[in-house]
């Protein structure tokens, strides 16, 4: 499945637009991420373990959202905008929301 940003898909002809389709992913930050986390706010640098937290949250994001968009008979989702927020007591989980526009393309 093709998923960009793009409003539109160079050198493919978009036949059909099915609808909007999103995904969303939350993922909690547990004590030892924190821990290690504040260690490199400390003494500079960036914090991996937020990074792969919040890298595989996106992934799952735009997984669910390609497969909602399989679901309506899409084979391209275009238009996609990717939202990040803190949620929870404490900002202490992460969610990450995709949206788009899904379609059929040739």
């Amino acid at each position: 499945m093709i998923i960009t940003t793009t409003p539109t898909l160079q050198g493919k002809e978009i036949t059909a637009y099915v609808g909007l389709v999103t995904g969303e992913a939350i993922i909690g930050a547990n004590v030892f991420k924190d821990f290690f986390a504040s260690i490199t706010d400390i003494v500079g640098g960036r914090s991996g373990s937020y990074e792969r937290v919040l890298r595989q949250a996106k992934e799952d994001a735009l997984a669910e959202l390609q497969e909602n968009a399989r679901k309506l008979g899409a084979n391209a989702v275009i238009g996609i905008d990717l939202d990040y927020e803190t949620i929870g007591s404490n900002a202490s989980m992460l969610m990450v929301s995709a949206s788009g526009t899904a379609v059929v393309v040739k």
